[in-house]
C-alpha cells in the first residue's frame, strides 16, 4: 500500500488507487460513537476494537458474493481478508456532487425502529408493523447529521436522473430482501440497513460494504446484537 497513492480516509476505511485503475479499501478496526458508547450510526471516531476491520470485510466479502450469484451489480473484485483489504472498480457515489460532498446513504427499513420512531412516533399506531421494504435517502453530512433528502428534492436539484434514482432504490430493496434471507437462515432477524449506491461506467451498482457496521439485526428473543455477535453467527 505504501506504493499507492492515498486517495481518502474515512472514519472506518482507508482508499488507495491502484495501477490497474481500480481502488484498494483497507478496513480499520476504527470505531464511532457518541459519549464514548459504540454506534456504527454516529460520525466520530471514539477508538477501536481489535479484529473489527477484518469483520466488517469478512461480512462484505461474503454479502458482496451472494449478490454477485443473485446477479445484483456492484463494484467488487476481490478480498484479501488476511490484509484487511478490498479491491473494487472505480465508482462514482450517487450524489456525490453535493457541495463536494460524501453522497447519499440508502436505507432499506423492514419495520419501525430508532430514528424513524423518533420523528414519526405520533403516527405509528403499531410499532411491530412490517414494511414493504421502506427506502429513505440521507445526505452523507457530519455536520447537519446527515439529513433526510426526499425523491422531489433530489429531482427538482437535478442530482440523480429520474431512472438513476429509480434503479438505486430497486437495488437498494433487493440488497435488503437478499441479507434479510441470508440473515433468516441464521435465526436472525434484520431491522434496516444502509448502502451506498455509485456508478461504474455509466451502471448503477452497489458500493463500499455491506457489514454490521450497517444494519441493525436482532435474534429470536428481539435482542439487537453487537457487531461481533453478528459476525460470529454468519461466518465464524
Amino acid at each position: 500500500m505504501d506504493s499507492n497513492e492515498k486517495i481518502y480516509s474515512g472514519k472506518t476505511k482507508d482508499l488507495y488507487a491502484l495501477p490497474n485503475g481500480n481502488v484498494l479499501l483497507v478496513f480499520k478496526d476504527d470505531v464511532t460513537g457518541t459519549d464514548g458508547v459504540i454506534d456504527p450510526g454516529a460520525n466520530t471516531v471514539i477508538g477501536q476494537v481489535a479484529g473489527k476491520g477484518r469483520k466488517s470485510l469478512a461480512m462484505t466479502d461474503h454479502f458482496f458474493k451472494c449478490l454477485h450469484a443473485a446477479g445484483i451489480p456492484t463494484h467488487f473484485v476481490q478480498a484479501d481478508l488476511d490484509k484487511n483489504t478490498m479491491e473494487v472498480r472505480r465508482a462514482v457515489p450517487l450524489g456525490k456532487d453535493i457541495n463536494g460532498g460524501g453522497g447519499f446513504e440508502f436505507i432499506c427499513r423492514t419495520r419501525p425502529w430508532g430514528s424513524f420512531i423518533r420523528r414519526y412516533h405520533n403516527y405509528i399506531r403499531d410499532a411491530s408493523q412490517l414494511f414493504d421494504y421502506l427506502v429513505e435517502i440521507t445526505v452523507k453530512d457530519d455536520e447537519r447529521g446527515d439529513p433526510l433528502i426526499t425523491d422531489d428534492t433530489i429531482l427538482a436539484l437535478g442530482l440523480l436522473s429520474t431512472a438513476h434514482l429509480a434503479q438505486a432504490k430497486e437495488l437498494t430493496r433487493q440488497v435488503c430482501r437478499l441479507v434479510e434471507a441470508e440473515l433468516h437462515t441464521k435465526h436472525l432477524t434484520l431491522i434496516d440497513m444502509k448502502i451506498e449506491i455509485g456508478l461504474v461506467d455509466g451502471q448503477v451498482v452497489v458500493i463500499d460494504e455491506i457489514s454490521a457496521d450497517a444494519m441493525r439485526v436482532m435474534d429470536a428473543d428481539g435482542q439487537v446484537l453487537e457487531h461481533s455477535t453478528v459476525h460470529e453467527k454468519l461466518v465464524g
